[in-house]
């Protein structure tokens, strides 16, 4: 589990000017990476950071020779066209190259010799890189680590037993569709379904109860070999960062087919992510407790267990979602905020989610993502999706052009932002992660 370091000092500033400021993303000590070439441009894909309201070209500076002092396979990995070389190499060789990208960046030592002349050159201004898909994603999988949305939502469809017999014993989940996850900012295509509605026969056509899932998903890092399990205590070594991710559901479609496998063609139209992975050492300063478990509620067994994970296992990622409509950017009004919440909230950890998911061999890869499911706290303006927030739609919410929304409408863009804060941290924050809907085709 990282610690804070120097790296974390926060006293520590950059030459590029924009990195300082207050209400920065991307301050020095955060450095997330991302996967990125000039909007335009036809330009191999690269490895690049941010900092302030720039990408760092991390592969032209290896190309400088700036990381000869580090080791060969991260020097590889900077020239790849993907993170997912990165992500192999594990904990030692990414902290070395955190390091080294703070140096370049700082604001003290950086002018020796012509160093930060040659940094300087290769940044490019975020609005003018056309940000990708940080990795090449094998497999999703989705959890659903929330116990205020799994009561919230069993509440809605099993009044008498809203939570699944299983839910405090493990982390639940469904295997997610990798191929249509998209990068923020790709239209969201409202899908065709096959939908049963109440007290009308069943229909194949375009879906009406569309929603959005405030997430945040977990890139691993080092892999396991097949057949083998991952402790709790190692757990966090295999995961590489952090993204925002929503996970957009068809709730209709949902309800018709999930019975009995589960979530299906309702889940695997299209999840968005954010651009920018946040590495786990930079959120060292936001990590709390997990949450505390009910005296009722059955112990954990021995391999979802460990002092570290109850201690600190939890992190403190404060996400929002705004909606804004046609109407609204017509009238140039701004977004409306539906709901804040914490990733602190969640039931489960990260660490017990990938636990989980290895313990009965199964491998995972570098690259894999991991989502935690909707976050929800035990507010209503804390709950992360609108199946919650408008019960199943029979309590529309009002925004401020007057209109109303049960669940969302062509045109609509959902975004969700991300961000952590606390004493004597530097605020740090994930970007955005944005989507807009858009007809169904045909």
């Amino acid at each position: 589990m990282p610690t804070i370091n120097e790296t974390h000092d926060p006293t520590m500033e950059s030459w590029v000017d924009s990195a300082n400021k207050p209400s920065a993303d991307f301050p020095i000590q955060n450095l997330p990476f991302g996967i990125f070439r000039r909007r335009g441009s036809a330009e191999t894909p690269r490895v690049c950071v941010a900092i302030g309201d720039y990408a760092l070209d991390v592969a032209a500076c290896d190309a400088e020779g700036l990381f000869r002092a580090l080791s060969p396979e991260v020097s590889q990995a900077c020239e790849s066209s993907s993170l997912n070389r990165l992500m192999s190499l594990g904990p030692s060789h990414w902290s070395a190259l955190r390091r080294r990208l703070q140096a370049l960046l700082s604001a003290v030592g950086s002018d020796r010799a012509n160093i930060r002349s040659t940094v300087e050159k290769k940044l490019v201004p975020i609005a003018e890189a056309e940000l990708l898909l940080p990795a090449e994603i094998g497999d999703y999988t989705d959890f659903y680590s929330s116990i205020y949305h799994a009561t919230n939502v069993g509440n809605m469809f099993r009044p008498t037993a809203p939570l699944i017999s299983n839910y405090k014993y493990m982390p639940v989940a469904y295997h997610g569709r990798a191929s249509s996850i998209v990068v923020s900012g790709t239209p969201v295509r409202r899908p065709m379904g096959q939908t049963r509605p109440l007290s009308e026969p069943v229909r194949f056509g375009p879906i009406r109860e569309l929603d959005y899932e405030v997430e945040m998903g977990c890139f691993i890092g080092p892999g396991n070999p097949l057949g083998t399990r991952i402790s709790l205590d190692n757990a966090e070594d295999h995961i590489f960062g952090l993204c925002i991710l929503n996970d957009w559901s068809a709730r209709d479609i949902q309800v018709w087919e999930s019975q009995p496998l589960g979530p299906f063609l309702a889940k695997s139209f299209t999840t968005t992510i954010s651009p920018w992975v946040v590495t786990l050492e930079a959120l060292a300063p936001f990590r709390v407790p997990a949450v505390s478990r009910s005296k009722d509620d059955p112990d954990l067994l021995p391999n979802l267990f460990s002092e570290r994970d109850r201690n600190s296992g939890g992190i403190d990622i404060r996400v929002e979602a705004f909606l804004t409509t046609q109407e609204m950017r017509r009238h140039g009004l701004g977004p409306a905020r539906l709901s804040r919440g914490s990733l602190r909230d969640l039931y489960w950890t990260p660490a017990q989610m990938l636990t989980h998911h290895a313990s009965n061999g199964c491998n995972l890869r570098p690259g894999d993502l991991l989502a935690s499911g909707t976050i929800s706290g035990n507010s209503k303006d804390s709950q992360g999706c609108l199946l919650e927030l408008t019960r199943r739609g029979s309590e529309p919410l009002k925004l401020p052009s007057g209109e109303s929304r049960a669940f969302l409408e062509d045109g609509d863009e959902v975004t969700i932002q991300a961000s952590c804060e606390a004493r004597d941290a530097v605020r740090i924050g994930f970007g955005s992660c944005s989507g807009v809907v858009e007809p169904p085709i045909g």
